[in-house]
């Protein structure tokens, strides 16, 4: 077990919150403690025997607290190798003792970045991080504890061994130590990058916090685990059992569509990923009637996010079909009440719903991609190249129609009528393909909505055929980046079919 005895801790904590957990065993097994600044003066008036680092090392704190702990006999105490004789030597000559184990968290420069403090920088820890680097560097030696929540577990530790720590205890703490100074690093690096407009910095670090190790991954023979990248994760879950990844994952992209909404009344239906219905209306239980008549059978245990509070009304008609989760701002009283009477359902809050992630990423073996997130709606003006245009009804429906496909599996090819999908291809290689799938589905559930529909594409369509399968099927009115260099002969096949057709300039692939 390699135990090592604790003789002397050295204790710098900003959340002084849970010291009465681990002060009693210290003092059970008589161990010594050096602290600084505000814990020396927290444990000094919960009655407990320490010694101030400055009277420990002889020299002043200087610089408004900036330098404390920077100092030979803290360090060499806790980086020297106890077998090492040269070592030895060393902190002999200089009266220099042991220091066995390193208590230290580190300023929360994190909260203070998204409260937006004026004093930010004074919060940018490096005492702590030096400290919280020496004992993890030296584990074979040293045990460190950087996260409070681990108090608990140095009792029990120091417990079972009778005032010692094991070589696997140790080592444990000295990776998680490690985590906490890359990951703290990572924020601030960040933020720098950040103020000066620094899209790829030759160095970087994705960071986050664990939340949940989940029951598996995408798939059950895979591990899978939740992280966050800031304090505020924005859902929480009030009913039902645990997500897992594959809801996480249809979350985020029901939540990404929804925050396109802004205050109107919404409905978002996903399944892997891939919008199945969405509907935009003032009244909540006709845009999920409206959502739902899209593809009521791939809705068929999907997830359903609502961009208002359900309500009794909305419930009842939730409550008809199987939906693995339901988001919503918010549920009545009686709407909860008969929404967590189903079985397997999972009810989540989610009081935010705009996205703010700046970068997205993608992991491709050893390397990863790095590219801004995909935030744009449409970067130019709207350019008419067919000879009809588009009635104001007509580009209401054409904006909707190409917001949604930004969210669906290139290629990608939506219809709709109003603000509301009637038919979604997705995922094919072949953008005729998405068109036939996209027809197939209006035509089978929704006919009498198809005439005088429209339909978006989120890359331009390479050959007339496209075109040619929408107008078969009914659609009067196209929206598409344009930039074929069949363009001429697309636009031709669009005016001998009689449609209004739109370019953007702004593709819009998901891979």
């Amino acid at each position: 077990m390699n135990l090592k005895r604790i003789k002397r801790a050295i204790i710098s904590v900003s959340d002084k919150s849970n010291l009465k957990i681990i002060l009693p065993t210290l003092k059970k097994f008589k161990i010594e403690i050096i602290s600084s600044g505000g814990t020396f003066k927290k444990i000094k008036s919960m009655k407990y025997n320490c010694v101030e680092v400055s009277n420990y090392t002889g020299f002043s704190e200087m610089l408004n607290g900036r330098v404390k702990t920077l100092h030979p006999k803290i360090h060499a105490g806790i980086l020297n190798i106890r077998k090492n004789s040269t070592h030895r030597k060393d902190l002999k000559k200089q009266n220099i003792p042991d220091i066995d184990l390193v208590i230290v968290d580190l300023y929360p420069f994190e909260k203070q970045l998204e409260e937006k403090s004026k004093k930010l920088i004074e919060y940018i820890d490096i005492g702590g991080p030096t400290l919280i680097r020496a004992a993890a560097k030296n584990f074979n030696d040293v045990a460190v504890i950087s996260n409070i929540n681990d108090y608990f577990h140095l009792v029990k530790e120091l417990k079972i061994n009778k005032g010692s720590t094991s070589i696997k205890f140790r080592k444990f703490m000295s990776a998680k130590a490690f985590g906490l100074t890359a990951y703290y690093d990572s924020v601030v690096s960040n933020w720098l990058n950040n103020q000066l407009n620094i899209k790829f910095p030759e160095k970087k670090t994705v960071h986050g916090k664990l939340i949940e190790k989940l029951r598996y991954g995408e798939n059950p023979h895979q591990q899978g685990g939740l992280y966050k990248t800031t304090n505020n994760l924005g859902i929480e879950k009030i009913h039902g059992k645990e997500l897992s990844y594959n809801n996480y994952n249809d979350i985020y992209s029901a939540l990404s569509i929804l925050s396109t909404f802004k205050k109107k009344e919404g409905t978002v239906i996903i399944k892997h990923t891939n919008p199945c219905g969405v509907s935009v209306e003032k009244n909540q239980v006709k845009s999920f009637k409206n959502a739902l008549a899209c593809d009521p059978i791939s809705s068929f245990g999907g997830v359903v996010a609502i961009n208002s509070i359900i309500t009794k009304k909305l419930a009842l008609e939730l409550n008809k079909i199987f939906f693995e989760v339901i988001i919503s701002r918010g549920f009545k009283k009686d709407a909860f009440k008969i929404l967590k009477k189903r079985k397997n359902i999972r009810l989540i809050n989610c009081n935010k719903f705009n996205l703010t992630n700046k970068k997205h990423y993608l992991f491709l073996g050893n390397a990863f991609l790095s590219q801004d997130s995909n935030s744009t709606f449409l970067k130019n003006k709207l350019k008419i190249v067919t000879r009809k245009k588009p009635s104001s009804s007509q580009l209401n429906s054409l904006k909707f129609a190409f917001n949604i496909c930004k969210f669906v599996k290139s290629n990608a090819i939506v219809l709709a009528k109003n603000k509301s999908t009637i038919g979604i291809g997705a995922g094919q290689p072949s953008r005729l393909d998405s068109c036939k799938i996209a027809s197939r589905k209006a035509l089978q559930f929704a006919p009498e909505k198809i005439a005088n529909s429209v339909a978006a594409s989120d890359a331009f369509f390479p050959f007339p055929d496209g075109i040619e399968e929408l107008a078969e099927a009914g659609v009067e009115a196209i929206i598409q980046p344009g930039g074929s260099i069949n363009d001429k002969k697309v636009i031709k096949a669009a005016n001998n079919a009689g449609l209004v057709m739109l370019f953007t300039g702004t593709r819009h692939f998901k891979h």
